[in-house]
């Protein structure tokens, strides 16, 4: 390698005696001169660096005494882990005594003495501060002055390899021990990430501790780095078919409950920042600042990623120079050969880690969001759902969400592509001086020919989602609705709405994608006609040789360009998305709530539970019309009020107000406890009857059975084929209107709350039920409990503590009931009107009772009237058993599926032209790209003119570029005609499909589908 005479060279003559890297005291220059570029002035600067940082590191642990926060436990961490650390410690310390050696070794020159005992103090200092980290400041700028020192120390001795110098055998240790200091920080950044405790604190984990059982959480630090911890579970997969129990349990801050933490809380406090200083919304905003720690170890790695395929280049220059000499020092070829593994290491790891911290972040926000959206879709105003359909909230979660879980990677392809390009065009003009500015011309305009570019697909983006949306909500309503569709035998109209919205919605999807094939030349194209401009531009102005080295390490830096080039204009777009998405899911977050205009805890000793003071509502809170007005209403604990009226007199909008679903435009609102509130129309989501009971609710065995039979449900429970275990379809829609009511109520009576909200629920009842329910229910199992009952059924007043008489949005009486019947007023009125309409119908049931008994007289029971009698005491009759539940499992594909959906998606598509036309087209690109390279090296062995050699190769990647062309158009097109033939084929099976199949599919999977 390089001795003392190269070192003498570098102009470090102090250190030549023992080949150590040049002096930062720079005694003399080889040339006379001191510049930037000398490498003693560079490793000068690296030495500053150390003495800032070691300053820094100084700085951070008097600060820890001064404050008391000095924590002598140690670092945390296994026994291996422990080893480890002091390895490397004695390394340091090794390396220190070295530069001790160095500095008394009886040189007279003071310059050299205080050079050597500065590097060898900074070394001890390192040895030091991976021991000592009593704080998190202090561990961060030791994690920070590890990696600057290991980066600067590589690239210093990088540009001395590619000067031509070697390194002696003491610069190559020192250089392992800076490498061994760089793992030392990731294997920091990783502890951080896996969200390790840190040392000078404990918090309370925010779930079960069994999850942070998690494999990621028992390997190493090399383990961690080659993701070998994956391979039990890689080897299980291939030798069956993984299911849920196979599967590793995730790590604590991988759980969608912290993660949903974390961000409502950030979003909360974002919100109230706002409110006060008057700031606008930025969701992007509080995204980074919530995931501030995940977003900056991916930045990092992504920073060494562009760091090592920077290097490469000039890694390059230095090997295919070095195998142009005659004289070969072995050593120096050994030494780049090592330097070429290590740079090609670190680009392999840093880009695994960068894709999988993204990924993992990336699923935390997905999870984030998804969270936030459901929780803000249970406290959206009434104005609020009117501005967003089912439809639309279903797209922001299942699109908007999805794909921002996706954005880290790119956002961190968003800077590190320029930062990559801005590194090759700094070797460009290292290599080609002169040569490389005519080629910045080509490079800025194909710049700034992606900006109106991206403009344009913005534009597509923004028209392709509004499309969708709409293509969307109207496909939910029709599916919601597809019964009474069959029924009234109206699939063909509809489905042609559909397909006019879908059709709506391609013209966008293909001007984006064929666009996108436009787009494909400029890709490909830059980087050619780039280094055409380069070549000839070198060969006029003769700035450097066109040799092998300079065109192989131009030719590599153009491949190395080629990346953020080619990605530039897709980068964009999908900011842009990423960008329509934020804004989208804003609004959403951001659209007005139900104001919690209350407190839940009640008054030190008062009963009282609700209190409404002078209140008016309305539906509107601009307009003028109230829907509710002068509302005064005082209800204790325990007591029981009935709210009746005629219909549209307000009794259900009483409730609303209560449960704060109207606007409240005047007064005051005061509910004291928690709320459990019953519907007119019973709401049953998909599950069993267990879960739809249970309501999320841990199961109280005592409770459960309560619900059940205070509720009339232990019989219909017997006769199901699957006990309370017995699925329930879409929307209830294999349970009577009675039954879903029942269970309704039973939810509402497990749930144990302070407060009842009841909204007519004895309508869809028949009058013994009721009875049942009122008595089993309202008065027994909720005695204790505040209510509110809205009946029609006038019979049960007399039981209740009180009566409120709604008319015309006022409640015009409230007492007992027998105050209100002697009063004369409008109750008498209701009651009367109640007691004619009983008459009547008793009058008609009396009559058809005479005309059933001739029937019986005459011999003859229809089979219907015993069935509808049979009926009306069982509310659900006896089935045999049944082999599964209605709703069917998912199907999913286990095993190597072979080739057939790739067949089936060509043959649905009829596609086999385009797929033809592209893989013809690839193949051809592939060739002409391998000619344009094979075409360099051939010509420099057998010396042919410049022109010659430019213009060939010029000519041979430009044609390739066309083939690139082809191969995007024919892409595009095979993917839209698959698109089109997939979506008319769903349509048509699910138009034409039984009912029997949205009785046992979920809306929802179709809907993604």
């Amino acid at each position: 390698m390089r001795g003392a005479g190269t070192a003498d060279k570098l102009g470090d003559p102090a250190m030549a005696s023992l080949g150590w890297s040049p002096s930062w005291t720079c005694g003399r220059e080889d040339g006379g001169g001191l510049t930037l570029a000398s490498p003693c002035v560079q490793r000068g600067l690296v030495d500053c660096v150390n003495v800032v940082l070691l300053a820094a590191y100084a700085s951070a642990l008097l600060a820890a005494c001064v404050r008391g926060r000095w924590d002598g436990r140690g670092r945390s961490g296994g026994a291996k882990r422990r080893w480890g650390v002091a390895a490397v410690s004695a390394c340091c310390v090794g390396v220190a005594a070295a530069y001790a050696v160095a500095a008394f070794r009886g040189s007279a020159d003071a310059a050299v003495t205080t050079a050597s005992v500065v590097r060898g103090l900074v070394w001890v200092a390192v040895a030091a501060s991976l021991h000592v980290q009593p704080t998190r400041p202090a561990r961060a700028v030791a994690v920070l002055w590890w990696t600057l020192f290991s980066l600067l120390i590589t690239a210093y001795n990088a540009e001395v390899l590619a000067m031509g110098y070697g390194l002696d055998v003491a610069e190559g240790v020192a250089w392992a021990v800076n490498f061994l200091l760089l793992l030392c920080a990731l294997g920091s950044l990783l502890r951080r990430s896996r969200g390790c405790q840190d040392d000078d604190g404990l918090s309370e984990p925010l779930i079960d501790k069994a999850v942070h059982d998690s494999e990621l959480y028992r390997t190493g630090l090399f383990s961690q780095l080659a993701f070998s911890w994956l391979n039990p579970l890689l080897r299980l997969g291939r030798s069956k078919a993984l299911d849920l129990a196979d599967i590793p349990l995730i790590a604590g801050e991988d759980c969608a409950q912290q993660a949903s933490h974390r961000f409502s809380e950030a979003w909360s406090r974002h919100r109230q920042d706002k409110a006060q200083s008057g700031r606008s919304n930025r969701l992007a905003l509080v995204l980074c600042k919530c995931f501030l720690r995940e977003i900056m170890i991916a930045g990092f790695y992504a920073f060494m990623r562009t760091l090592a395929i920077a290097v490469s280049p000039i890694l390059l220059f230095a090997f295919v120079r070095y195998s142009y000499q005659e004289e070969r020092d072995h050593r120096f070829g050994l030494s780049l050969v090592g330097c070429v593994l290590v740079i090609k290491l670190v680009e392999s790891l840093s880009q695994r880690h960068w894709f999988f911290d993204s990924r993992r972040t990336g699923m935390r926000i997905r999870s984030a969001l998804m969270a936030a959206i459901f929780q803000k879709q249970l406290k959206l105003s009434s104005q609020g759902r009117k501005n967003h359909s089912t439809g639309e909230i279903v797209n922001y979660i299942a699109v908007d969400a999805y794909r921002l879980g996706d954005a880290l990677s790119w956002f961190h392809m968003a800077w590190s592509s320029p930062l990559q390009l801005a590194f090759a065009v700094g070797t460009l003009f290292w290599a080609l001086r002169l040569g490389a500015v005519p080629g910045l011309v080509p490079l800025i305009i194909f710049g700034f020919l992606n900006m109106p570019f991206a403009k344009l697909l913005q534009g597509y983006q923004a028209k392709f989602m509004v499309a969708q949306d709409d293509r969307l909500r109207s496909t939910s309503e029709v599916l919601n609705s597809m019964k009474i569709i069959k029924l009234q035998s109206w699939e063909e109209k509809f489905r042609s709405m559909v397909e006019s919205l879908r059709d709506a919605e391609f013209i966008w999807l293909r001007e984006t994608q064929m666009k996108k094939a436009y787009g494909a030349v400029m890709y490909w194209m830059s980087p050619t006609v780039v280094s055409a401009v380069m070549y000839t531009a070198t060969a006029i102005l003769g700035s450097a040789p066109l040799n092998a080295s300079t065109l192989f390490t131009v030719l590599a830096t153009l491949r190395v360009m080629a990346e953020p080039v080619r990605f530039l204009p897709e980068i964009l777009t999908m900011m842009i998305q990423y960008k329509v998405s934020l804004d989208r899911i804003e609004k959403f977050l951001i659209e007005e709530e139900i104001k919690e205009g209350a407190e839940r805890a009640p008054p030190h000793n008062s009963d009282i539970r609700v209190h409404v003071q002078d209140a008016n509502f309305s539906w509107n809170a601009s307009a003028a019309d109230l829907t509710l007005r002068n509302v005064n209403l005082s209800i204790n604990k325990g007591e029981k009020v009935a709210v009746c009226g005629a219909v549209g007199s307000g009794k259900s909008s009483l409730l609303y107000a209560l449960l704060r679903e109207i606007p409240r435009t005047s007064g005051s609102v005061d509910v004291f406890g928690s709320l459990a509130y019953v519907s007119q129309n019973s709401w049953i989501q998909s599950g069993t009857v267990r879960d739809n009971i249970l309501f999320g609710k841990p199961f109280d065995k005592e409770l459960y059975e309560k619900a059940i039979k205070s509720c009339a449900l232990d019989k219909d429970i017997e006769n199901f084929n699957h006990g309370d275990l017995t699925e329930i379809g879409q929307r209830g829609l294999n349970m009577s209107g009675g039954q879903k009511q029942r269970i309704q109520l039973a939810r509402a009576v497990y749930s144990n709350a302070d407060i009842y909200l009841l909204d007519d629920p004895f309508s869809a009842v028949d009058a013994h039920t009721a009875a049942v329910l009122f008595y089993d229910c309202v008065m027994t199992a909720l005695s204790k409990k505040t209510v509110v009952l809205v009946t029609h059924q006038v019979e049960f007043l007399t039981e209740t503590n009180r009566i409120l008489v709604m008319e015309g949005g006022q409640v015009k009486q409230q007492g007992k009931y027998a105050d209100l019947l002697e009063s004369g007023t409008a109750f008498e009125k209701l009651v009367s009107a109640h007691q004619s309409s009983i008459t009547a119908l008793d009058t008609t049931s009396q009559e058809n009772q005479v005309q059933g008994q001739q029937v019986l007289d005459g011999g003859i029971m229809p089979s219907a009237l015993l069935a509808t009698r049979q009926a009306s005491e069982i509310e659900v009759s006896t089935r045999g058993p049944s082999v599964a539940q209605l709703t069917e499992e998912e199907e999913k594909g286990i095993g190597n599926l072979g080739w057939k959906p790739y067949k089936d998606y060509v043959e649905v598509s009829k596609g086999i032209l385009p797929l033809c036309g592209m893989v013809t087209a690839q193949v051809l690109f592939t060739v002409f790209q391998i000619m344009s390279t094979y075409w360099l090296a051939v010509a420099i062995q057998i010396n042919v003119s410049n022109a010659l050699l430019v213009g060939a190769y010029s000519g041979i990647a430009i044609f390739s570029c066309c083939f690139a062309y082809l191969r995007s158009l024919f892409a595009a097109t095979l993917g839209l005609k698959a698109s089109k033939a997939f979506f008319t084929g769903l349509m048509d099976s699910v138009f034409k499909a039984p009912m029997s199949f949205f009785d046992s599919t979920p809306i929802g999977r179709i809907l993604t589908r």
